[in-house]
């Protein structure tokens, strides 16, 4: 692994570094075995990545990857009680009772699909990007369409939405927070264009050539649409297999109680639609 660019000298990211000094020195005078235990988690979290870019570094632990840095001791924790991370999955890599789950969920989704398309296209508008949640860790949200097989007790998937993005639309690079789940999206209508696809670390997943795609999301990553045309995607979050479930399933829930905050932080940028 290596650097493959160099730092482009700018206000924003003086900001950032002059900041994190600020920070780090008193960090490490007071705390200094709790910060170089922070430091260590990070560099070893950091390195699961194939493409090590200084702008993944300094979004990891400057900008939008502090929580995931801070995160890092117990995805790493994660890590030891799980098989050996992927990154991104085929639907035949997962165990059968998470396939089954998965296979409901996107079935349900496409036979819905003109439903859920109508329900968006009332509210979104010329909005850039919008969330229709069904069920957000683990907890049923309030919908203006129903959707019974939804609204199952599964043992897997914890979140269940249908994520949409408007016309000439994409992320930025991010980070998800914790690794105790992998995100599961499936592209209703994939167009035939590899200006619509998905980044993930070193790899681009093109939807014209497969609906389904599974990742870790703590992995540095963005989605783009860059066509006339909105793209809509079930978007499901479903516990990562695993040697300790009962373990996972705690933390998990230890999450749902923060979730509606990581939903203000996370996706801010989004319009949620009931």
């Amino acid at each position: 692994m290596a650097l493959t660019e160099t730092f482009k000298i700018n206000p924003k990211r003086v900001r950032r570094l002059s900041i994190a000094a600020v920070v780090l020195v008193p960090a490490l005078y007071f705390a200094p075995y709790v910060t170089l235990f922070l430091l260590i988690c990070g560099a070893l979290d950091i390195r699961r990545h194939f493409r090590i870019t200084p702008e993944l570094a300094e979004k990891y632990f400057l900008g939008n990857g502090i929580l995931t840095w801070l995160l890092s001791p117990l995805n790493l924790f994660a890590d030891m009680l799980s098989a050996r991370n992927l990154g991104t999955y085929r639907l035949e890599d997962l165990p059968q009772e998470h396939r089954a789950e998965i296979e409901a969920c996107v079935k349900a989704f496409v036979e819905n699909g003109d439903l859920i398309k109508a329900r968006v296209g009332e509210v979104l508008g010329d909005k850039k990007r919008g969330m229709l949640t069904f069920k957000w860790f683990d907890q049923q949200q309030t919908t203006t369409i129903r959707i019974p097989e939804f609204e199952q007790q599964f043992r897997y998937i914890k979140t269940i939405a249908v994520s949409v993005f408007n016309t000439r639309e994409h992320t930025s690079w991010h980070f998800g927070p914790l690794r105790l789940t992998f995100r599961v999206l499936y592209n209703l209508d994939p167009i035939d264009s590899d200006k619509v696809f998905i980044d993930v670390d070193d790899k681009t997943h093109l939807w014209v050539k497969q609906p389904l795609f599974i990742f870790d999301d703590t992995l540095f990553h963005r989605s783009v649409n860059d066509v006339d045309q909105a793209r809509y995607c079930l978007f499901m979050d479903i516990v990562r297999p695993n040697h300790a479930q009962a373990l996972f399933n705690t933390a998990i829930a230890g999450a749902a109680l923060i979730a509606a905050s990581l939903k203000t932080m996370f996706y801010k940028n989004w319009s949620f639609i009931r």
